[in-house]
């Protein structure tokens, strides 16, 4: 009986058993298939990938930086990057919130026992998905956040990032790779860098490296990389819309994953190239705190042929968003591009092309105080139509004239074309018209040139066709501006040593903002009125020399405007169509 009934409570146990491994297999079975199938829909079949079971990254939620002071819960700061001169804040907007202004808001430093409000320096943009607050740098030991003037209440802070090693921006090409600027790369100039030491990641948490999706480097060189990017991102649009869009980094092999602002967006160019461009010509340049300059800047590339033009502006407290109002008024095709990024400008241009590409047949980069002089009986367009004809031509290169202060110690009142008239004898460096459709897929580029694709050539125009007037000496009072900082990336800022013979410098300043005594004579050999001579006979009307970007020509339109009961056309639609 004891055999009996152990052997009967042996067969009850198996069987307990086999219906349990049953239940088991069958649970794995539906587990592992609903698993695939849905990493398979969100990460694509292609890439490689870590296993995700939390498919949506949630931000943890924040308090607010004093520990004590109320938040506001309708908008947040996304994150803060750390400039040396100044803090930038992206405002994160939930939608049908109304776009704050500078006179909305206060930058507030907070310590472990006090606190302190300022003025913001300035807000760029009114787009919910990109607006940035410029704050004053804050004091060591203190955190920089916002609080809204109406009620005092602060503005929940996210992370803070130092400039020093952050990626900083990206855009999806025509050809689905992900363009991505990074600064803290230290590669050289002009030279493509070993790809196998780098992977592109893609996430919304890079401290969570598990819960990445990685691809490789296609090509990487000086600032930018080049990303294959995940299927997923370019199949699913919700991924890449808004503050919630995926972000994409760099991690180095070896030393860990660069921090990122940078989201990979919406497509930014046409994934089908038009056959023929909208505008043969157009323009692109970086500035800062030239508002005052650029309407004679723009309308006289206007009037020679430009047809549009690319404002990125990097860091400007100058109104220009009210002088870019009037000339956009004014029916001139310009668009500002906020670029905050400070000794980025071969970035910058990178970015410019890009952008340009479609509706461009050939960008010129150039400076505000650079203005294109055509010397010949040819216009603009004949210069472009004659390159034009050889395919093989990607870029022109133009030589460029230096001009002094020309003996004056203010600034000229007609502008920097009519005032501006000796100059240095020799060129000095060129710039370049290019097409963007020639441009390598490296995007390497010296703000002087670009690098060209295989069967690409570049030509040097002659002095007498096309040649550049730069008025790089200006008076005291507007060059000194030039040692705040350099825009360039590899080029040494004037208050430093390094490189203290190059020709970005001006000869015997050495590295102080001192003015020297004959400093209104210098850099003049050569009186050169041949573009200030083309300039009167273009704008100046013979019963006065008011030219149109002078405040007094706004005045005196008013005024006729007044005597002719609204009759007399607007000045500058006269000439500029």
């Amino acid at each position: 009986m004891k055999d009996r009934g152990k052997k009967q409570r042996d067969v009850v146990s198996w069987s307990g058993f086999f219906w349990c491994t049953l239940i088991v297999v069958f649970s794995c079975v539906l587990f592992t298939g609903f698993t695939f199938s849905t990493f398979h829909l969100l990460f694509g079949g292609n890439e490689k990938y870590q296993p995700v079971l939390v498919f949506r990254w949630q931000a943890p939620s924040r308090e607010s930086i004093s520990g004590e002071a109320p938040v506001t819960p309708s908008i947040s700061i996304r994150e803060t990057v750390l400039l040396p001169d100044q803090a930038l804040l992206f405002l994160n907007y939930p939608p049908s919130t109304r776009i704050f202004t500078k006179e909305d808001l206060d930058c507030v430093y907070f310590s472990a026992n006090s606190s302190l409000k300022q003025e913001p320096l300035y807000v760029d943009g009114d787009d919910r998905d990109s607006q940035i607050v410029r704050c004053p740098l804050h004091p060591r030991g203190f955190t920089v956040s916002l609080a809204l003037k109406s009620d005092g209440k602060n503005i929940t802070a996210g992370p803070t990032h130092s400039w020093d090693s952050l990626v900083y921006e990206a855009m999806i090409d025509r050809d689905n790779t992900t363009i991505v600027f990074v600064k803290g790369l230290n590669l050289r100039a002009e030279k493509i860098s070993n790809s196998s030491k780098f992977e592109c990641v893609y996430g919304w948490d890079f401290t969570r490296p598990r819960y990445l999706l990685r691809t490789n480097v296609v090509s990487i060189a000086q600032e930018i990389v080049r990303c294959k990017t995940p299927l997923s991102v370019l199949s699913s649009p919700r991924r890449m819309i808004g503050n919630n869009s995926v972000k994409v980094s760099i991690r180095v092999k070896g030393r860990g994953i660069f921090h990122s602002i940078a989201r990979a967006g919406l497509r930014s160019v046409r994934p089908d190239p038009p056959v023929r461009k909208e505008f043969e010509m157009c323009v692109c340049t970086m500035l800062r705190n030239q508002a005052r300059f650029l309407k004679e800047w723009v309308m006289y590339h206007a009037a020679i042929g430009v047809q549009r033009w690319f404002i990125y502006d990097n860091n400007s407290d100058d109104n220009i968003d009210e002088v870019l109002e009037w000339l956009s008024n004014a029916n001139y095709n310009i668009t500002m591009h906020i670029w905050p990024w400070i000794k980025t400008q071969e970035a910058g241009f990178a970015h410019c092309a890009l952008r340009a590409r479609d509706f461009c047949e050939w960008v010129g980069f150039i400076d505000v105080d650079e203005f294109l002089y055509l010397p010949s009986t040819l216009g603009l367009h004949d210069v472009l139509q004659n390159q034009s004809r050889y395919g093989y031509v990607g870029e022109m290169r133009t030589s460029c004239y230096s001009f002094g202060p020309s003996g004056l110690t203010r600034v000229p009142p007609q502008g920097v074309t009519v005032g501006y008239t000796c100059r240095v004898g020799v060129v000095e460096r060129h710039k370049s018209i290019v097409r963007p459709e020639a441009l390598n897929s490296t995007l390497i580029n010296v703000v002087h040139h670009f690098h060209l694709r295989h069967g690409f050539e570049y030509v040097n125009v002659d002095k007498g066709v096309l040649i550049i007037n730069h008025y790089k000496y200006q008076v005291w009072e507007v060059f000194k501006e030039k040692f705040y900082r350099r825009v360039a990336t590899y080029v040494a800022d004037w208050q430093n040593d390094q490189n203290a013979g190059s020709k970005d410098r001006a000869p015997g300043l050495g590295t102080k903002a001192v003015e020297p005594q004959d400093w209104s004579t210098r850099f003049c050999e050569v009186y050169d009125t041949g573009l200030r001579d083309e300039v009167l006979r273009i704008f100046a009307k013979p019963e006065y020399q008011i030219l149109p970007w002078q405040e007094e020509h706004e005045e005196h339109e008013q005024h006729l405007r007044t005597r002719t009961k609204g009759k007399h056309k607007g000045f500058f639609y006269d000439y500029v169509r």
